[in-house]
């Protein structure tokens, strides 16, 4: 059966020699004789594979050594508790910039534990901007400042970071991380979900500055205290273990085949550029998002008339263009084109976008 093009916004795709290695170490890792799936997280080959993983993750990203990095489960979104309850313990408060569901709902979580200030948002035009920050509105004493980096529901990027001073920036990456390169040293924390661009869900990253641990609240649970996963190397229990074996997979194939996260950054941009200057050019679609916010990954698109957004999802479907109906707070269509999309998937509709536009307009 031939494969589609997959424009999930996660879980997404993955690189397609990524997956066949997976396949053809499915019933015996390296001579092991057993599948990563079944083998013991306690065991000396299983050692291998998660430190394996961190060391490439440090590598490839460029994580400074004074970071220390957990493979942690329940999501990105149980850091929108985590984080709270690890860092807002001096003056219990912290300042969210809301861009869009997934910043909305951290802000909320945050808001149970102390005094989560919103110093500006992008509500107000459905999140199709990253909103302009003055530094005099922001919290002096603030023990956190949160932004979510890209938005995957409505399509924008931070491409420049606030000021923050001596605040540490805490950041949401989860559908950006390893698109481009990144300056580590920049950020407090960063954490993301795997499954857009590093492997299947179940794993999510956290990367976490040493000073920055060690002192969470009285009434943070055991498993989502910093402390405990960088005292006992993410394996105080069970780490999803399979899912780090997969993101091992990922970064020796960007390292490796891509060439490093200049050269993913290259063919990220010029996949971007080609979808968006279609859009640009289209009379008939038209791109959601300010021309100077917009995401590398995420690229949401309407007609105008949602039933023609409708009939263009399914024919798209019909000719290998899956999920690319975009979220139900947008409407239209969405592209997430993260690092696994072949530049032939977005030259792909592209042209099926020239044709239906053609029939349609």
């Amino acid at each position: 059966m031939a494969r589609v093009y997959n424009f999930s916004a996660g879980p997404s795709m993955l690189p397609e020699s990524v997956l066949k290695k997976a396949a053809a170490e499915m019933l015996d890792y390296e001579g092991s004789g057993q599948s990563v799936m079944e083998m013991s997280h306690r065991s000396k080959i299983y050692g291998t594979i998660i430190e394996g993983a961190e060391a490439l993750l440090r590598e490839v990203m460029n994580i400074p050594d004074n970071y220390k990095v957990l493979f942690l489960q329940g999501g990105a979104s149980t850091q929108f508790a985590a984080i709270p309850m690890n860092l807002m313990t001096k003056s219990g408060k912290a300042d969210y910039v809301i861009t869009g569901q997934w910043a909305k709902k951290a802000h909320a979580e945050a808001a149970r534990y102390g005094q989560a200030n919103v110093v500006a948002s992008s509500a107000d035009k459905t999140f199709t901007y990253i909103p302009k920050l003055d530094p005099s509105t922001f919290t002096k004493d603030a023990d956190y400042f949160y932004i979510c980096m890209n938005n995957t529901i409505y399509g924008t990027v931070y491409h420049e970071l606030p000021d923050t001073g001596d605040v540490p920036l805490v950041a949401d990456i989860s559908s950006c991380i390893l698109s481009r390169p990144i300056d580590v040293s920049k950020f407090g924390v960063l954490y993301a979900g795997a499954q857009k661009n590093m492997a299947p869900a179940g794993l999510t990253v956290v990367i976490v500055r040493e000073d920055l641990i060690g002192n969470a609240m009285d009434i943070t649970p055991t498993m989502l205290n910093w402390k405990t996963h960088a005292d006992n190397g993410s394996m105080f229990n069970t780490p999803p273990c399979y899912t780090i074996y997969i993101a091992k997979l990922v970064l020796e194939w960007i390292k490796n085949e891509v060439g490093g996260l200049d050269k993913m950054y290259e063919i990220n941009k010029k996949k971007a550029d080609l979808l968006y200057g279609f859009l640009d050019s289209s009379e008939l679609f038209k791109g959601t998002v300010v021309p100077e916010d917009r995401s590398l990954m995420n690229v949401p698109f309407v007609t105008g008339d949602a039933d023609l957004d409708a009939k263009f999802v399914k024919e798209a479907t019909e000719n290998g263009l899956v999920n690319i109906k975009g979220h139900r707070t947008v409407g239209g269509m969405r592209a997430s084109i993260y690092n696994a999309m072949p530049y032939e998937g977005v030259e792909k509709l592209v042209e099926f976008m020239k044709k239906f536009e053609a029939k349609n307009k």
